[in-house]
């Protein structure tokens, strides 16, 4: 088997056997550790060629912008492989694929696809080991079917299709063995490499914006605690005319065991939009519609936020309705956070110079200090104020390039990049972002403000 590397030459790769983990991703920590080191090591690499070229004749900007896209690219391409905590980190970032230059986008796509698509699979005896352990020896007399093919994946594990006991179809959430200690393997690493997501994230502290969101990640690792969160949910959504909500029907240590749902998946619509014979865009507006209100809707009705927006966990139901799934990265409303948004509304909606910000700083939006070029701030967020406010958005990806890429310009010059975000604020943006991406990629048109007015009201009354 064979590929290119991130410089693009063609390499051999070694043939994957069961001894090499019953198909289990990396694991070792120093296997792991080392994936991540090459990353700053091939960046001080290019670093230090892109000075031979710009000596060359070439201008800085083409070369910075050279380095940056392979560094992405690079970085996507060790977390797709990883998986675990610093995989999620990287379905975050998905937004990104919509800023990027046309040229690079596609094998951008490619990188992130990698990261989205499921993790090698795990054998059947290492499944049933895993059951065994944290079900019992006699596991079997629990479900009346079990079938081992065509596992889904998860983020630290894989789902198997069973028939409960009692006959109800089971979706049977099983974590792969040793992804707890990767994971924690992966935090000390991920510190290492942290400094690297600043050319990525805007804002100046990336580390406690990366403590904070591994934090989470680390509680996807809890059962118990993601069986809670979907509790929550199926009670909140128990029988919507829009959403389904799979119920929890028991929980073993490393086993969740919740409702099938039968649904298509948001993959495979995304995958069949832009075909001619694909969805059309009243049912594209339509899903992107129940995905953005029940994004919107979790903090008033179950009490948290759905932290894991992305097209796998959502499915189109037979009925019309929207199913989700996986709630391991669910997380409270920050405290305070409705406070400092009713606050901050009428100054980011006014535009005003003085009022903004008061606002920006009174919120630790940036640093106790820092000089601000405030004028230049509101001329990169008032379109994007302007397109959010209009009665209908077309998310599509022409949109959030020609809207996010003077946010998320990965230039030292970006005026953005002097703003900040607070660590405890880190669960909305996280729902934010993701939820963005999965919009564009539906390419939905959307009442974002009606939305918005509808679930968050004491906001827009600041704004009268």
């Amino acid at each position: 088997m064979v590929r290119r590397d991130t410089g693009g030459r063609i390499v051999q790769l070694p043939k994957r056997t069961p001894a090499d983990g019953g198909g289990v991703p990396p694991a070792g920590k120093l296997v792991r550790s080392a994936k991540l080191a090459g990353v700053p090591v091939a960046f001080a690499g290019r670093r230090m060629a892109g000075v031979g070229k710009r000596a060359m004749g070439r201008s800085v900007d083409e070369v910075d912008r050279e380095i940056r896209l392979r560094t992405a690219q690079h970085m996507f391409e060790v977390l797709g492989e990883l998986k675990g905590c610093i995989a999620k980190l990287g379905q975050l970032l998905a937004v990104y694929e919509f800023v990027l230059p046309d040229e690079v986008a596609a094998p951008y796509r490619e990188a992130l696809g990698r990261l989205q698509d499921s993790a090698p699979a795990m054998l059947p005896a290492t499944v049933h080991g895993v059951l065994a352990t944290h079900i019992g020896a006699g596991w079997r007399s629990r479900f009346q079917e079990f079938d081992d093919r065509r596992p889904a994946a998860a983020s630290v594990g894989q789902v198997h299709r069973a028939v409960w006991h009692d006959g109800r179809p089971v979706a049977v959430k099983v974590m792969y063995p040793g992804a707890r200690q990767a994971i924690y393997d992966d935090l000390q690493s991920l510190r290492r490499i942290g400094p690297l997501f600043s050319a990525l994230l805007p804002g100046a502290d990336t580390k406690a914006v990366i403590e904070a969101l591994c934090s989470y990640i680390r509680e996807e690792l809890d059962y118990s605690l993601e069986a809670t969160h979907q509790r929550a949910f199926a009670a909140a959504y128990a029988d919507d005319p829009d959403f389904v909500v799979p119920q929890v029907i028991a929980q073993y240590g490393d086993v969740l065991i919740t409702e099938w749902l039968d649904g298509i998946s948001l993959s495979r619509l995304i995958a069949l939009g832009s075909r001619p014979d694909g969805p059309l865009r009243p049912e594209r507006n339509r899903i992107g519609l129940l995905i953005l209100r029940f994004l919107l809707s979790g903090p008033a009705r179950a009490g948290l936020l759905y932290g894991d927006p992305h097209p796998g966990n959502f499915r189109v139901m037979p009925d019309g309705r929207l199913g989700v799934v996986d709630f391991g990265a669910c997380a409270p409303w920050p405290h305070g956070y409705l406070d400092m948004a009713k606050d901050f509304a009428p100054a980011l909606f006014s535009c005003t110079p003085a009022e903004l910000e008061s606002a920006i700083r009174r919120h630790g939006y940036i640093e106790p200090g820092r000089d601000l070029d405030i004028e230049t701030v509101i001329a990169r967020l008032t379109p994007i104020r302007d397109a959010v406010t209009a009665p209908t958005i077309a998310l599509t990806p022409n949109w959030l390039r020609t809207h996010l890429r003077a946010v998320t310009d990965l230039r030292v010059t970006n005026v953005i990049r002097q703003l900040t975000m607070p660590s405890q604020h880190t669960p909305v943006a996280r729902t934010a972002l993701a939820g963005l991406g999965v919009l564009g990629q539906l390419r939905a048109e959307l009442p974002l403000r009606a939305e918005f007015t509808r679930w968050f009201p004491e906001i827009v009354d600041t704004l009268d």
